[in-house]
């Protein structure tokens, strides 16, 4: 047998009815690029960049070596060149990568070439180009299958890869006398020692980061016990009044079912905290949660960074990549601002939502995905369908359930305890000693309306916990705008004041912002300046040889 004859019709055998796959005579398993993508990047940032090179480097190891003694059992080769040989067109058959023409092998003096590198593709897309070559599994593989084959020690390494930006990736083969001490710490990741040794740092590392983590935890949950004791927070979510109250609460009840969930509401509200909510309450929790802002991506990316795309599909495509649909598989997937998606996308989306599987960009192939889809918008969709502008069965398909966030100015209970969790938030990122609102700052608070909402009062706390000279916000600590609130008339529960009362108790505090110029404040208030006058003397406040004020 000559390596070049080898056929993967000749090496795979299927099993339908058993789902047992065999690959040259050993059972194999079929996994996706994309999840041995997520493992590298799971174990890159839960154990180190060290540790993460060494078990795929030397996982890589023992699969080419098994496949060796595979190879080796199979077939009756014509000659030991030929069962060392079949090692790269094994792999390539395998859809590990593919050989450049023109390329030796990894023993030739001119190396092996490689292009298409499942992971160079891989860590390109969770990390971005790297400094240092990345296929360190396809580098222990390669090593496994020569060593075992050559009968001798073989170390294949790269001096160029497609994950740090090269062209093609380049491996060369050699014996651990042959490499010296040129490459000594690279070849350090082939050691079982080594692996131990990156192990142990690793786990000392994962648990002073965790140490870390409780300890910051703990400090953030004592800074916003310190002053608000009676806020309950489901995921970050401050719920006192009553309307936050059943949004919650109906927001878990969907999270249990599998529905489409439209979430609609004025910007800056909290729409992306109710859809975590929905998320984390869900049995897809353990899956991943993107959200992509649909209106800040141009049109003609947003179909490729939705559903992906092949290499070439377009200028500067130079790799397959997938979509964030297929990124969400088996988590959730939120479109904010679904409303800004051109009708030409929404067709393409419905489909997408309706058959449950997508279409790179330069593909004429479906792949199936199971993602949940939660939309998010400030607009009225149902303007737009009435004006042609959405379209009215992407509309109802995504409409399966709606959950709406009141703005912050219907939901004045959740104001103070939302203004004193970011308060105390802004300080503990700050390491300022800032732990309360003054009583008057506290009232300017509730007096403002807060069109930009939870964002709004957010930016608020930040910048009164930087101007905040004392151990609390004081009233010349907030904004401008906020200082200038007029009083709202409040009804409280079982009692409603008369309307002479509360007229009353609104000019008062209008002149009092307008340092006592009644002129200024009749003006405002848009009555004459008779008419305040007569008021203020109703009050008692203007004797009957007082004249009115001017500024």
């Amino acid at each position: 047998m000559r390596a070049d004859g080898l056929d993967h019709k000749e090496l795979l055998e299927l099993d339908p009815q058993g789902g047992v796959i065999r690959f040259a005579g050993q059972r194999a398993l079929l996994l996706d690029a994309v999840a041995m993508g997520l493992l590298r990047k799971y174990l890159v940032e839960n154990f180190g960049l060290t540790a993460a090179r060494t078990v795929l480097t030397q996982f890589g190891f023992a699969h080419g070596w098994r496949m060796a003694e595979a190879m080796q059992a199979e077939f009756k080769w014509d000659t030991k060149e030929d069962w060392t040989r079949a090692g790269t067109r094994i792999h390539t058959l395998e859809g590990l990568f593919s050989v450049e023409p023109g390329s030796g092998g990894a023993l030739s003096r001119e190396g092996l070439i490689l292009g298409a590198s499942y992971e160079a593709e891989q860590h390109l897309l969770h990390f971005g180009r790297s400094e240092v070559p990345v296929c360190w599994t396809i580098s222990g593989l390669t090593s496994g299958y020569l060593s075992r084959s050559a009968g001798k020690e073989v170390y294949v390494l790269e001096d160029r890869c497609m994950g740090k930006g090269d062209a093609a990736c380049h491996l060369y083969g050699r014996t651990r006398e042959e490499w010296g001490d040129e490459r000594a710490e690279e070849l350090r990741f082939y050691a079982p020692v080594r692996l131990k040794e990156c192990l142990d740092v690793s786990l000392n590392r994962v648990t002073e980061t965790l140490k870390a983590a409780e300890r910051k935890l703990r400090e953030s949950r004592a800074a916003i016990i310190r002053v608000a004791p009676e806020v309950e927070e489901p995921l970050g979510i401050v719920v006192r009044s009553p309307t936050m109250r059943q949004l919650v609460d109906l927001a878990r009840r969907v999270a249990k079912v599998d529905s489409t969930v439209l979430i609609t509401g004025e910007s800056g509200s909290g729409k992306e905290r109710i859809a975590r909510l929905v998320h984390e309450e869900s049995a897809r929790a353990t899956g991943p949660f993107i959200a992509v802002n649909c209106g800040a991506i141009i049109e003609t990316l947003l179909e490729s960074e939705l559903f992906g795309h092949a290499r070439g599909a377009f200028t500067g495509a130079t790799q397959d990549r997938p979509g964030l649909f297929e990124a969400a598989n088996r988590g959730t997937l939120l479109l904010d601002e679904v409303g800004e998606v051109s009708p030409a996308m929404q067709v393409k989306l419905l489909r997408a939502i309706q058959e449950r599987e997508v279409r790179r960009v330069g593909e004429n192939k479906s792949r199936a995905v199971d993602v949940r889809i939660v939309t998010a918008t400030n607009r009225d969709l149902a303007l737009g369908v009435a004006s042609g502008a959405f379209r009215q069965d992407l509309y109802y398909r995504l409409k399966v359930i709606e959950l709406r966030v009141p703005p912050l100015r219907e939901r004045r209970d959740d104001v103070l305890p939302l203004a004193r969790v970011l308060l105390a938030e802004a300080a503990l990122r700050m390491k300022r000693d800032v732990s309360g609102l003054a009583p008057g700052a506290a009232e300017l608070l509730l007096r403002y309306d807060w069109p930009g909402n939870v964002r709004e009062l957010q930016n608020s706390m930040e910048r009164a916990v930087a101007l905040a000279r004392g151990g609390r916000v004081e009233v010349e600590d907030l904004a401008e705008e906020v200082r200038q609130a007029f009083p709202r008339p409040a009804v409280t529960t079982g009692k409603v004041r008369p309307l002479e009362e509360v007229e009353k108790e609104y000019i008062l505090a209008a002149l009092e912002l307008n340092g006592g110029n009644q002129t200024h404040t009749a003006k405002q208030l848009q009555i004459g300046s008779a008419t305040l006058y007569r008021r203020l003397k109703s009050y008692g406040l203007i004797g009957a040889g007082e004249k009115n004020s001017s500024p």
